[in-house]
């Protein structure tokens, strides 16, 4: 059994600094969630008539990741990886096959090539993929700012549903 080192962000630091020790906190805290579950109870949903899972999560971090950090800093066209343009919740739409070792190694990898792009940027770089509806760039600062909050709405879920999997709650 893996044991995710997840490090506290500091609480005096720099922009950069306090931004990315967050983003990476919140990154291992998912992790943590999913941590000791085999993938069946990684496929158990919140609600019947919800879709919500912690492999779904895994899955669409990975997407996110991909999505803000590639397509939209960097400009570039991603693979299909779990979305597609005809099945846009994809990430979602988990099935027996589908296990956590291939979702987590896309998020890894995803989260490698964002650490890259990051770093090799300053925050108030405007990225070359524009917003799909008002054609507007994002600076390095709010995509930093948008992976926090997605992780953070996505590990409260995290936290509901592996309370209800197996009874364990905390951080």
């Amino acid at each position: 059994m893996t044991i995710t080192e997840r490090a506290e962000p500091a609480t005096t630091a720099d922009e950069r600094t306090s931004l990315e020790g967050w983003l990476e906190y919140h990154r291992a805290t998912l992790a943590l969630k999913c941590e000791g579950l085999t993938d069946e109870q990684l496929r158990v949903r919140a609600v019947p008539s919800s879709e919500l899972t912690l492999l779904g999560l895994t899955r669409h971090m990975a997407e996110v990741e991909r999505f803000w950090f590639q397509e939209i800093t960097l400009g570039r066209e991603v693979p299909d990886l779990f979305c597609t343009r005809e099945d846009m919740d994809g990430d979602f739409h988990v099935t027996e096959a589908d296990g956590y070792a291939e979702a987590e190694a896309a998020r890894q990898e995803a989260m490698a090539l964002a650490r890259e792009i990051g770093a090799a940027r300053p925050l108030d770089s405007v990225s070359e993929g524009r917003h799909p509806r008002s054609g507007e760039g994002f600076d390095l600062r709010w995509v930093y700012t948008h992976m926090i909050e997605e992780y953070a709405r996505h590990n409260g879920h995290a936290d509901l549903l592996r309370e209800l999997i197996d009874g364990v709650t905390g951080e």
